[in-house]
């Protein structure tokens, strides 16, 4: 899979750790390729047991090849009742993020407003991140703008059904659009339905290319160099 990457001119892969497991993964995966760095982070979704501390994560993020803390967020969709403890969670990533000015990678699901609202008012833009898989409205991608984060973009994009995303990707400043797979799922149009791999953001570049009226060496270039002004410790770790 990394061969492949490369052969598509995927020149770097971030890998996103969901939990205390995938955590040791990634680090791994980091360590063994050095085109490969990693997050830290515990998904809003895992039960609340898995929670880390602010401390906790401080210390995991200390490996050379950690550049970001996440996946966190909030996500009110597959949680239910009292989510206090998944509020809390963020903000101990927040705080982890700040403290190791290491960018915070975000998930939101049917959790706009408090998303937002979190990062707005823990001065997440003191960190810096983007948020993840973006999915949401222009009000929100605006205020993701407005306190400094960049929007990443996954396959979802190039799905017919996308229209208000694709509304969304027309606007957003070319300076601030990542793209992404969120493997090994959502795979972008053509390979819908497929497990998906890094080899396929090349299919998201292109589609964004022809979205937006630029060619897809601009998309390309331009996301490169928003991944490395955004996680500029990713040069240093490879």
């Amino acid at each position: 899979m990394v061969a492949e990457a490369s052969e598509n001119h995927i020149e770097h892969i971030l890998c996103i750790a969901i939990d205390k497991e995938s955590i040791e993964s990634v680090r791994q995966l980091a360590e063994q390729y050095p085109q490969l760095t990693a997050s830290v982070g515990i998904h809003p979704n895992v039960e609340e047991s898995g929670t880390l501390s602010t401390e906790q994560l401080i210390e995991l993020a200390a490996h050379p090849k950690v550049i970001a803390i996440g996946e966190t967020g909030l996500d009110y969709f597959r949680s239910e009742g009292d989510l206090t403890w998944q509020r809390d969670r963020f903000r101990y990533h927040i705080d982890a993020a700040k403290q190791t000015q290491k960018p915070l990678i975000i998930h939101t699901r049917e959790a706009r407003e408090d998303t937002m609202s979190m990062l707005e008012q823990e001065n997440a833009r003191d960190a810096g991140g983007i948020i993840h898989c973006f999915t949401e409205n222009w009000e929100t991608a605006k205020r993701a703008l407005d306190i400094g984060f960049y929007i990443s973009l996954s396959g979802i994009v190039t799905f017919k059904s996308a229209r208000e995303l694709q509304d969304v990707a027309k606007q957003l400043p070319l300076d601030r659009i990542l793209i992404e797979t969120d493997a090994p799922y959502l795979a972008p149009m053509p390979h819908r339905g497929k497990t998906n791999k890094p080899a396929y953001v090349k299919h998201v570049a292109a589609f964004l290319a022809e979205l937006r009226g630029e060619s897809e060496e601009q998309i390309a270039a331009a996301t490169t160099e928003n991944f490395y002004r955004l996680f500029p410790s990713a040069r240093l770790a490879a």
